[in-house]
């Protein structure tokens, strides 16, 4: 029989020690694997992850429970432990485990708007804590370690706090009303990015050189400060947006990329993790406290005296120590090697301090943060390792295939077992969704297809014309294509998700049926050579994005839900059922690639379809698309289905809720966010608000910028006016001195002038007469000098009409002789032609002669040479 007072009293002793133990686990496991979740998109790292992140909270909850729960034993003396001091001491260590680790604060977005919740548990823990310290009392002999790690706990959690309330909505957008951008952040990010714009606009036309790495940061970070309104679904300023498409603009794709990238990464750390709270004066300085009161408290409790606690506690308590403190090492680590601090240390405003530039020195600032060039590296290695590192998002594509999808279903039994636990999204996403990578190809394409889209929208002055653009989701690319506009009923009579699952079936039945691409790719048309020489697979890029835009579809509705309603699902269910239906004749084959050409040859030979399949199947128009499909082989055919995909893309990109796109940071990011972010960028999706409103506000925004550069103008002129007025005011007080010393001269004369005064009169007035008698004979000689050498002038002038005259009669004289010249080497030459065509007759005639002579002789007649 098992002894169960045995395992309890067991359990009673070691069960506290388990679950402090257990809890510090968990927080280095959090603090290595949350920054994995943004990049890499797998299951298999953020489910642990969530169970980690849930059970991190629950495990301090309840070991504070346990201690509030031995402390109230201790009353009457039942307890396991005989020293309540120490309970009282580990309980704060709980308070910085419930801090959590700087790498996540959110597991997902919606958790920021619990900050209240946290905000009553940091009270109910402060509490819980306060309550096992007071209770350990008069025999306290751990007083001041406890009080140091209370403090150190109580920062940590209110840090976290602060964090997810500053991430949560309201306060979030409160901040970008409310908030006055310091002088050295937003305004030299702006600075940077205009001269970046400028740069890259003088060199547009020329070899672009790739900018640093560092730059790269700084540019993105400028752009993070100008657009993280974007999350609180603010409108920018054209100002803003012209700034951002002129820089876009003339970057390449893989530049353009790396921006969005690392500028989606400052989202993801000012929504999830603690770096808005940590990245400031306060928070520096808070942070090196606690560090401090940790390390204070770790040296006080080595030199108190132990003897009364068991050496597994002691040793426990060593490990909470280390654990601390090696928590803070990391998270400083991590915090002086981010692109925040990177940032910070090359603003212009700390420039000149020789501490920042030996910061910057000491931490790289300029390091290589994306090689180029590198070669895939092997699994498990180190070159992996990093490459995983240095990833910004999951730099992959989820893909799930509606053809694969119906090859392989579950069983009935299982399908209902599942789907009563409501594990069917969660298995579906383990079973039929694949991941690939991302390829640079891919990023060419899209950025190209992008950068085309968005100079097409500044040639069109017709906000008609520039509304269809922005509303194309297909149609506009089968309108600009020759031989393709019997194509755009799939794309015109359908909803978005209906038309999207249609191209999906046609883009598959092309893939696997399409011999010719197959055998021969460039014969088939399906790569193309771009600019650098370096050739497209449309084919298989094209198939990318068919999956994975299903994918988008099925498996994350929640992004797709203002371009696709319930009514999509509701066909995909119809279709998926009559494909199994039709699935059902096909022979098994081990080959998967030859079990999916089966499925797709079986769509395309099938015409029995009733009316009621043709209204909830979308098979049999995806099978007539994909006949019409096969008829344009020699157009370029996936070329044409590619850009037809970029374009549904985008157009779903533009109409998902920025909310939507920041959720998706924390689950290694989409390819639709760095689209949608991107075409932010480049004005694509504000530029088209063709409505009256809109209308409006684009002319109230211009007035605002004209209002703008007049204030500008007035600043300036009032600067201007006000040092002018200084060099007045200064010109005003030198001649106030200069009038005072005139002044007592004029005192010091005035005696002197009164007693010449008369003399002068008299003498003035006879040198006055000469004076006005000298000046007027002056005159009148200048008058004299004046008419001569006007005379002087006139003559010369004839003299120069003359001459012109005269040379231009030289000059017709000079072109006369030169034509007749001209007409006598004609004639020369004619009577040179002639004679020579005279020479050449006489050369016949004599040839005739000898001939003749030769003639004569052959025949023995005397030849007569006259």
């Amino acid at each position: 029989m098992v002894n169960v007072s045995f395992w309890k009293q067991l359990w009673d002793t070691w069960d506290l020690r388990i679950m402090i133990l257990l809890s510090l686990l968990l927080q280095i496991y959090l603090i290595f694997s949350a920054p994995l979740r943004k990049r890499m998109s797998t299951p298999y790292i953020f489910v642990p992850m969530w169970l980690a992140y849930l059970l991190a909270d629950i495990t301090a909850n309840f070991a504070l429970g346990l201690i509030s729960k031995s402390q109230w034993s201790r009353r009457d003396k039942s307890g396991p432990f005989a020293n309540p001091a120490l309970l009282a001491f580990w309980a704060p260590f709980l308070l910085i485990h419930l801090g959590g680790p700087d790498t996540i604060t959110a597991l997902a977005l919606e958790d920021n708007e619990l900050w209240l919740r946290h905000l009553l548990g940091l009270g109910f823990q402060c509490w819980a804590v306060a309550y096992a310290f007071f209770e350990s009392f008069p025999n306290h002999n751990l007083w001041l370690p406890t009080v140091l790690i209370f403090i150190a706990g109580f920062i940590k959690y209110t840090e976290r706090t602060r964090a997810l309330y500053l991430a949560s909505s309201r306060p979030f957008r409160n901040s970008l009303l409310l908030s006055d951008p310091s002088p050295h952040s937003e305004q030299d990010m702006i600075k940077l990015l205009r001269t970046e714009a400028r740069s890259s606009s003088i060199s547009a036309h020329n070899e672009v050189e790739l900018p640093s790495d560092l730059r790269v940061v700084q540019c993105a970070y400028g752009f993070f400060e100008i657009f993280k309104g974007l999350i609180a679904d603010l409108i920018f300023s054209f100002h803003d947006q012209s700034l951002s498409r002129k820089y876009f603009l003339t970057r390449s794709a893989r530049d353009a990329f790396l921006v969005v990238e690392v500028e989606l990464n400052f989202f993801y750390e000012i929504l999830y993790t603690k770096v808005a709270v940590v990245q400031s004066k306060l928070g520096y300085s808070l942070r090196f406290i606690a560090f401090s009161l940790t390390s204070a408290a770790s040296v006080v409790f080595y030199m108190l005296e132990k003897n009364k606690f068991e050496t597994i506690d002691i040793v426990i308590t060593y490990i909470l120590f280390l654990g601390a403190i090696g928590l803070d090492v990391i998270a400083f680590v991590m915090m002086v090697f981010s692109d925040w601090t990177s940032v910070a240390l090359t603003s212009s405003y700390y420039f000149s301090s020789p501490i920042v530039q030996f910061l910057r020195t000491i931490l790289n600032v300029n390091r290589k943060r994306w090689p180029e060039n590198s070669k895939k590296p092997r699994c498990f290695s180190f070159g992996m390792i990093m490459n995983i590192v240095r990833r910004r998002w999951s730099e992959s594509l989820s893909q799930y295939n509606l053809i694969y999808y119906c090859l392989h279903p579950r069983s009935d039994r299982w399908e209902k077992i599942i789907g009563f636990f409501g594990l069917t999204n969660m298995l579906d996403g383990v079973e039929y969704v694949k991941t690939v990578e991302f390829t640079t190809d891919l990023r060419d394409l899209i950025f190209e297809e992008l950068k085309m889209k968005c100079e097409a929208s500044d040639l069109l002055e017709d906000l008609d014309m520039a509304k269809k653009l922005h509303e194309a989701r297909g149609d506009m690319v089968l309108s600009s294509e020759e031989g393709c506009n019997d194509l755009l009923p799939w794309v015109e009579k359908f909803d978005f998700d209906d038309s999207l699952l249609q191209w999906h079936i046609a883009t598959e039945l092309c893939f696997n049926t399409d011999e010719a691409s197959k055998v021969n790719d460039i014969e088939g048309g399906n790569i193309r050579n771009t600019e650098n020489g370096q050739k497209k697979d449309f084919r298989g890029l094209s198939k990318l994005l068919s999956d994975y835009m299903v994918y988008l579809l099925i498996m994350q509705p929640t992004m797709m839900s203002t371009v696709a309603s319930i009514n999509g699902e509701i066909r995909f269910r119809d279709t998926c059922a009559k494909a199994k239906e039709l699935f059902r004749t096909i022979k098994k084959d081990k080959e998967l690639h030859k079990l999916q050409e089966k499925a797709c040859e079986s769509i395309l030979n099938r015409t029995d379809y009733t009316d009621e399949e043709r209204d909830k199947s979308v098979l049999i128009s995806a099978a007539l698309l994909a006949k019409k499909l096969k008829e344009k082989e020699g157009k370029k055919m996936w070329e044409v289905i590619f850009r037809v995909w970029v374009e549904l893309l985008w157009y779903a990109a533009c109409r998902c809720r920025a909310y939507t796109h920041a959720a998706q940071l924390s689950k290694g990011g989409q390819l639709i966010t760095l689209v949608w972010l991107l075409m932010t960028h480049l004005g694509v999706p504000n530029q088209f608000q063709i409505s009256a409103a809109s209308r409006a506000k684009e002319q109230m925004w211009r007035e605002q910028m004209l209002r703008e550069q007049r204030k500008q103008e007035l600043r300036e002129q009032r600067k201007l006016g006000e040092r002018k007025l200084r060099e007045l005011r200064e010109q005003g007080e030198r001649i106030f001195r200069e009038l005072r010393e005139l002044r007592e001269q004029q005192r010091e004369s005035r005696e002197q002038r009164e007693r010449m005064l008369r003399g002068l009169r008299e003498q003035g007035k006879f040198m006055l007469r000469e004076e006005r008698e000298r000046t007027l004979r002056e005159l009148w000689e200048l008058q004299e000098q004046g008419e001569r050498m006007l005379r002087e002038l006139q003559e010369h002038g004839k003299r120069m009409l003359r001459l012109r005259e005269e040379l231009q009669q030289e000059l017709r004289q000079e072109l006369q002789r030169e034509l007749r010249l001209v007409l006598q080497l004609e004639l020369q030459l004619r009577e040179l032609h002639e004679r020579e065509l005279h020479e050449r007759e006489l050369q016949r005639e004599l040839r005739e002669l000898h001939e003749r002579e030769l003639m004569w002789r052959e025949r023995g007649i005397e030849w007569n040479s006259e």
